[in-house]
């Protein structure tokens, strides 16, 4: 019996080096592989989701980056409009989607930067499971009516809504979004009663204040700007710091009484996991691409101003410092009730 023991744990270990062996190989033909899969990226088309939908501002930027970065990439970049719940939408999918550079996101600030104080329980864990790549433009957003309102800035309009408290409804782009945040610290401070109607998309929130179906609300920086050139739609303030390039006449609402200055971006982002050099090489090329005087001048065009390069880590940290601003303004308001 005890031969017979000592022969099974002889064939045991005898085994074990070979499995050990085996399993090593496997595992150094995985890393190649992978190591492979990364060196021949991109070797078919990119999908950039976008958090918005088709003809808003996000669309705007996302195509004028991905038009150009196609060509250097020498792959087809897919925009892919996912609109709805700020983001929420958009983001989620690419969260889930694997982490091997080939699906992207493109998402406003409010959706990385409001989500998470407004959801209590997102479907995913924004700064787990979102790898920041870069940021895309900088500006702020604008104040809108009808210009059958009368309103001229920012102080028309709290004039009005202090003498006719819950006549006047605004709108957004969803609750949580930026303009959501930013009217309802108007609301806070002048103590204005307002009624918000969130919209699934900004393009549709646009054409119901151009049809005069709502007074006012905050829109994106670019496509509301038309509208305002051909009289269907009155600027009434930025938020941000600065002015931007083509709405050089219209005050921040910091100048009008209203302090906040902080600028809305849009950036993009990668399904946390992805390779380093995937991340590195989409934000070199990127950073690039914005400060040529092409892409430069289409950006500002759309009236945003072109970001100061940064590393994808920098970009990250940045967007940890922004999120400290909103959040001081979110302190003052109880948005889940709203």
């Amino acid at each position: 019996h005890s031969s017979q023991s000592n022969q099974v744990t002889s064939m045991k270990f005898a085994s074990f080096p070979r499995r050990a062996v085996l399993l090593c190989t496997l595992l150094m033909a995985a890393g190649v592989h992978a190591q492979q899969d990364t060196a021949n990226w991109p070797n078919r088309p990119i999908r950039i989701v976008l958090a918005g939908s088709s003809g808003a501002g996000g669309d705007i930027f996302a195509r004028l980056v991905a038009t150009p970065l196609q060509k250097i990439l020498n792959q087809p970049v897919v925009v892919e409009p996912k609109p709805g719940a700020n983001g929420i939408i958009a983001a989620d999918m690419v969260a889930k989607a694997p982490a091997d550079g080939y699906t992207l996101l493109f998402a406003p600030s409010s959706t990385i930067l409001i989500n998470p104080m407004m959801h209590s329980k997102l479907p995913y864990n924004t700064e787990k499971d979102l790898t920041p790549i870069v940021q895309v433009g900088a500006a702020g957003i604008l104040l809108v009516a009808n210009p059958s309102m009368g309103f001229k800035n920012l102080a028309d309009m709290v004039a009005y809504a202090k003498a006719n408290p819950g006549k006047l409804a605004y709108g957004s782009w969803g609750n949580g979004s930026s303009g959501h945040l930013a009217m309802e610290g108007i609301k806070a401070k002048y103590g204005l009663v307002m009624p918000h109607v969130p919209y699934k998309t900004l393009s549709t929130e646009v054409m119901d204040i151009i049809g005069n179906n709502i007074g006012v609300g905050f829109a994106d920086i670019a496509s509301p700007v038309p509208h305002i050139r051909e009289g269907r739609l009155t600027a009434l303030g930025t938020t941000g710091s600065r002015r931007w390039p083509a709405t050089q006449n219209v005050a921040r609402l910091t100048e009008q009484g209203f302090k906040f200055d902080a600028d809305g971006w849009y950036g993009i982002f990668a399904p946390a996991g992805t390779p380093q050099v995937i991340i590195d090489r989409l934000n070199a090329e990127i950073s690039r691409l914005q400060q040529t005087e092409e892409v430069r001048s289409k950006i500002e065009g759309q009236n945003m101003s072109v970001p100061a390069s940064q590393t994808a880590k920098q970009f990250a940290e940045s967007i940890k410092a922004d999120a400290a601003l909103w959040q001081g303004l979110a302190s003052t308001v109880d948005l889940k009730d709203k």
